[in-house]
Order: C-alpha cells, then structure tokens, then sequence
C-alpha cells in the first residue's frame, strides 16, 4: 500500500501522544500521584496507529489493562485518561476504573479490562452483536502474549468461527508475559499458529512499522466485512518499560532492550516523513511542543478535579439504579 503525507503526519502524531502521555505518567507514578497498577504502552505506540488508519469511527475495540495507548488513539482526550488515572470524577470511568479500565462509549472503546484474557470472548461478542445488528462493523480484540494460555481464547475463537463473526483478534506479542518470556511458557513461540487450528486466517505482523500493522488490519477488516469472518493477528512489538511500574524489568538485558530501540516506531516514521519532506524538522518540533503542552494541561486539570463523592460508589454496578440488594 501506499500511504499518503496525512496518514504519516497521524501516524506520528498518535504515537507522539501515547509517548509523552506515557512519559509524564511514569513521572507522576514516582511522585506517587497515580497510585495502584499502571501499565504503560511506551515502545508498542506503533500497533495503535496503524490500527487506527485501518479501521472506520463505527468500529469497536477491546482491550486488556496496557490501555491508555489505545485509549488515546481511539480519540479520548488526555484530560479524561490522566483524570482517570488520578481517581478523579473527571476520568473516563469517573475516576473509579483507573489505569487499568480506561472506557467511553462515545468513542467506542470498551476498555481495559484487569482479569487476564477477559475481555476475549467480550469482543467476540461484540461482534456477535453488530452481526446480529446487520452492520458492516468490526469488533478489534486486544490481548497480551500472556493471555493467549487461558482456555477462553479457545473459546472464543471456535465460536468467533463457527459463527463467522467480524472481530480481528490481536495479539501484541511485546515478548514477555509480566517477566516470564513467551519461550519460557510454550512449545510453540510463533503464536499466531494457534488460530490455524481452528482454519481461522492467521498471520505474524512487524509491529515497530506502522505501515505493516495498517496492511494486516485493513486486510483482516476487509475480511470481516465482506462476511468471511475473524482473523488472528500475532503483532511483534516490545515495551521498553517493565510489565508495570513496580517492575524493574530485570530478567532482559540492556543489549535486547536496545535492539528494539534502534526501531523506534517514531524514530523511523520521523525519518520518512522527513525524507519525504512531508514536513521539516521545525514543524515536527512544533507538533511535539503542542503534544507537551497538551500532556501538562491534563496534569493541571487533573489536579484540580474533584474526586468522587461518595454517592457515587454504587453507581455504574448495576443497570437498574434502584437495584433492591445494595444496602444503604
């Protein structure tokens, strides 16, 4: 495929984002203003974008707890994600999800989900639900390596092809489940031969490139829409940070960790654009600069949201808002 001056521009512009969110978030974790699980999505901004060039505004996506990438990329405003990661009653969730399940309807992101593997059989339903609706949408279903070993996977993915139903199913390969590597936990390191067994299209993506990721999702979308059902796509990516905040990422050496950052997605999209001379270096600055301040802007108001109040921590739980078993 070949991509336009616009799409290179958005490509850098999403995972610029996602990278100085992720930077600054880092930050206030030491500072102890984000408390709890956080996991950040520096280094794997490249599966987002490309993602987000593949797929229509109509279309849903899931994902696990490594969200706020996907958050930002599905267009949530940093305000909403950061106030949500300060427990605030701005947040996304209403500063009751945390970092871990970042979700709005309104942009059709149907989270962060904390249980490992959860949100699996949740995406292939909802693609039973836009199948059942009779639309042409697609159901984007985010997972970890980690994930790929419990039993509803399999599931999921004998239903999600029985029915034929319109979900891509991903997963960002990033190499380590928490500390453990993928070789340290199957037989099998090439993952997406997995879905081969249940005749599902399956495919291992380069997930530093942006152009790669986009080709695999369009193709899988395309795919889904025209009724053929689901596709299983193994992107290889990495983070460059530990499973979570509170790991220090010991069990991989400088040297591994360095050969992945010499194909920094940004780094590589920068070069093209440049190449290209979609933009000069100046105007890149300028994007980053307003990126920055817009980062900054969602710490302050963060900051000064309120938490929430305390009528508040029954709301959300059920459907009915006068459900009879909640004690008062």
């Amino acid at each position: 495929m070949k991509f336009s001056k616009d799409t290179y521009l958005e490509w850098y512009r999403i995972m610029m984002l996602v990278r100085r969110f992720e930077e600054k978030s880092a930050q206030l974790y030491g500072k102890q203003k984000i408390k709890g699980f956080c996991h950040l999505y520096t280094g794997q901004e490249a599966v987002v974008a490309g993602m987000m060039s593949a797929i229509t505004k109509e279309d849903k996506v899931i994902t696990a707890y490594r969200d706020h990438g996907h958050a930002l990329a599905m267009g949530m405003s940093a305000n909403s994600v950061m106030a949500e990661l300060f427990g605030k009653a701005t947040g996304c969730s209403g500063g009751k999800g945390g970092s871990m399940h970042m979700f709005s309807k309104e942009h059709n992101f149907f989270g962060g989900h904390g249980i490992v593997g959860a949100q699996i059989p949740l995406g292939a339903g909802m693609a039973l639900a836009e199948q059942y609706q009779g639309t042409k949408n697609v159901s984007i279903c985010f997972f970890g390596d980690g994930a790929v070993r419990q039993g509803a996977l399999h599931e999921a993915f004998n239903m999600a092809m029985l029915w034929k139903l319109p979900v891509i199913f991903i997963c960002e390969n990033n190499e380590y489940a928490m500390g453990t590597s993928v070789s340290r936990t199957t037989n099998m390191n090439d993952i997406y031969k997995i879905g081969l067994a249940y005749d599902m299209p399956s495919k291992q993506v380069d997930g530093m490139k942006c152009e790669t990721v986009h080709e695999a999702v369009f193709e899988a979308a395309e795919n889904a829409r025209e009724g053929n059902g689901p596709t299983f796509l193994e992107i290889k990516t990495y983070r460059y940070r530990g499973h979570s905040m509170s790991d220090p990422a010991n069990y991989r050496t400088k040297d591994e960790l360095n050969s992945y950052k010499d194909k920094d997605p940004l780094e590589t999209t920068k070069a093209t654009i440049l190449k290209k001379k979609y933009a000069s270096e100046k105007a890149l600055e300028v994007m980053e600069d307003k990126i920055i301040e817009d980062v900054e802007a969602s710490v302050e108001f963060a900051e000064n949201s309120p938490l929430p109040d305390p009528s508040e921590l029954f709301k959300d739980v059920y459907v009915e808002d006068d459900y009879p078993f909640i004690m008062d």
